[in-house]
């Protein structure tokens, strides 16, 4: 079973965002998937957007695009802090993070 599969997302846009206030710093995302996430200079994790720029506003999300969606998915199961969320663009619902269903 594939990971759109697994949440019942074939197709549908996914974003995701970090919530820095539950952050460790252990850099597990960013190393999953570089290309969307990154530690900046304070020591916490935050998501870049396509034009690779690094969003810090609280709250910021970036698209997921389809093929880091297993990456995307692996960081936020694998991260300590669980405070990595990957959401469906049509009706903001969690499909993986801390408070997917």
């Amino acid at each position: 079973m594939s990971v759109q599969q697994e949440a019942g997302v074939d197709g549908e846009a996914l974003e995701v965002w970090i919530d820095q206030d539950l952050c460790t710093g252990d850099g597990i995302c960013a190393q999953y998937a570089p290309e969307v996430f990154e530690l900046d200079i304070d020591g916490l994790a935050y998501v870049k957007s396509p034009g690779d720029e690094l969003l810090q506003d609280k709250g910021a999300t970036t698209p997921v695009p389809l093929t880091l969606l297993t990456d995307v998915v692996d960081s936020a199961k694998e991260c300590p802090g669980e405070c990595i969320h990957v959401r469906r663009v049509s009706d903001s619902v969690e499909v993986f993070g801390p408070d997917a269903e």
